[in-house]
């Protein structure tokens, strides 16, 4: 999925539109909600990017499979529909995401784990981020085995790296030296 400049501008002006009738929030769950569909089913993807799929066919089935969004988020599905512009749906949710947060003073703080986050671990997490950042900040857990253990803390342009990959790789470049 390819951010765009035209993404960005659809998702600004939603933003607006939202914020104009309070709904920001309503339509930001809903863009989190249209992003995570989009990118966890295949068959949903490949049918707002198929080029032969009439673009009614597109509206209405959006229309049924998001039937409880916000009525700015079905006005969002006609302006698509009116413009031909479907595939760029996903990328449009994941800049409107971006957007409110940054609009909201929200941070998203990615925190790489070998294995998914429990409690413990996401309040020692908090309480590092808490060192880095006087932003509210939301936590996006990435699972990824080959980190060991411990974990990778990316705030922005910041990274901390506290797995035992890291550590390992620290020992080994010190005894070879």
């Amino acid at each position: 999925m390819a951010s765009t400049r035209a993404a960005i501008r659809y998702a600004k002006a939603i933003l607006d539109l939202a914020n104009s009738k309070g709904v920001a929030e309503a339509v930001n769950n809903d863009m989190k909600s249209i992003a995570l569909a989009i990118e966890t089913n295949a068959e949903l993807s490949t049918f707002i990017q198929n080029p032969t799929t009439k673009v009614e066919v597109k509206e209405s089935a959006l229309l049924e499979v998001f039937a409880n969004v916000n009525g700015v988020t079905k006005g969002l599905f006609h302006l698509l529909f009116e413009n031909k512009r479907f595939e760029i749906l996903e990328a449009i949710a994941v800049e409107y995401s971006k957007l409110f947060d940054q609009s909201n003073g929200i941070e998203v703080a990615k925190v790489t784990t070998a294995i998914p986050m429990d409690a413990a671990l996401e309040a020692k997490v908090l309480a590092k981020i808490a060192t880095l950042s006087d932003k509210k900040i939301t936590i996006e857990n990435i699972v990824d085995p080959s980190i060991i253990g411990g974990f990778i803390l990316r705030i922005g342009d910041n990274q901390y790296n506290a797995s035992v990959a890291n550590r390992l790789q620290v020992l080994k470049r010190e005894l070879s030296n």
